[in-house]
C-alpha cells in the first residue's frame, strides 16, 4: 500500500515539476515567439519562424475570392468547404507541437508558468504555449493544441472548461486587432482612445470569461457536495 501511495505521490511531482532539459526552455521560447505572431510582418528570413507565415495562404480562385471556399456558397457543400480551409492550419499547428512537446517545451512550460496561471485562470502551466496560440495565432492553432493537452491527459475536465472559455472568447484578439488596428485606430485616436486600451480590455476580456467558468464551476461542485451531505 505504501509503495502505491509513493508511487502516485512521484507521479504527481512529476507533473507538477516534471523534469526538463536545457533544450526544453529554448524550444518553449521559440514556441512563443512562433505563435505570438511578433514576427509576422518581418521583412527578413526570420518570418520563416512565424506560424502564420509556416501555414501560408490560398491562391485566388477569382476576383475578390480569397480562399478554396469561394463565394457564394451554401449549405453542406460550402461548410466542407470552410473545413478544408482550416484544415492546413490545424496541421501545422499538431506537428509544431509535437516537435516542441518532443524536446520538453511543455514541461518547460508547466515548470515556469504554472505558478502564474495557477492563481490567474486556475490551469496548469502546460497550457502556456495554447494560451499564447489562442490570445495571438487563431482559434484553429489555440484548438488544436488543446486538443493534445487532452489526448495525453495533461489537463482535466474542469481545466478544459476553464480553458475552453477562455479560448473561445474573442479567439486570436490580439493578432486580429493588431492586423485591423490601420482601420480602427485613426477613429479612436479622434477620441484620445489608444491602441494599448483595446489589446487591455480584450485580454481582460478573456481572462474574465475563463474565471467566471471558473466560479461556476467552483459553485455547482460546492452545490453538489452540500446535496450528498
Amino acid at each position: 500500500m505504501e509503495a502505491i501511495d509513493h508511487n502516485k505521490s512521484a507521479l504527481i511531482d512529476e507533473l507538477q515539476k516534471p523534469k526538463v532539459r536545457p533544450i526544453g526552455y529554448i524550444a518553449l521560447i521559440l514556441g512563443i515567439i512562433m505563435f505570438s505572431g511578433i514576427l509576422t510582418g518581418n521583412p527578413t528570413f526570420l518570418k520563416f519562424w512565424d506560424y502564420s507565415n509556416l501555414t501560408g495562404k490560398f491562391g485566388a480562385l477569382g476576383e475578390g475570392v480569397k480562399n478554396i471556399q469561394g463565394s457564394g456558397g451554401s449549405g453542406a457543400r460550402d461548410g466542407f468547404m470552410y473545413a478544408l480551409t482550416v484544415w492546413p492550419s490545424i496541421s501545422m499547428a499538431l506537428a509544431l507541437i509535437n516537435v516542441i512537446e518532443g524536446m520538453d517545451g511543455l514541461k518547460a512550460g508547466q515548470r515556469l508558468l504554472n505558478p502564474l496561471l495557477r492563481p490567474l485562470l486556475g490551469i496548469p502551466g502546460w497550457c502556456s504555449l495554447a494560451l499564447v496560440a489562442g490570445l495571438t495565432a487563431s482559434t484553429d492553432a489555440g484548438t488544436a493544441l488543446t486538443l493534445d493537452l487532452v489526448e495525453n491527459d495533461l489537463i482535466n475536465e474542469r481545466e478544459l472548461s476553464i480553458f475552453g472559455c477562455f479560448n473561445f472568447v474573442a479567439s486570436g484578439y490580439i493578432g486580429s486587432a493588431l492586423t485591423l488596428a490601420g482601420t480602427y485606430v485613426p477613429y479612436l485616436n479622434e477620441y484620445g482612445i489608444g491602441l494599448w486600451l483595446v489589446l487591455l480590455v480584450g485580454v481582460l476580456g478573456k481572462f474574465l470569461a475563463g474565471n467566471m467558468m471558473r466560479l461556476y464551476i467552483l459553485l455547482t461542485s460546492r452545490k453538489k457536495e452540500a446535496k450528498e451531505a
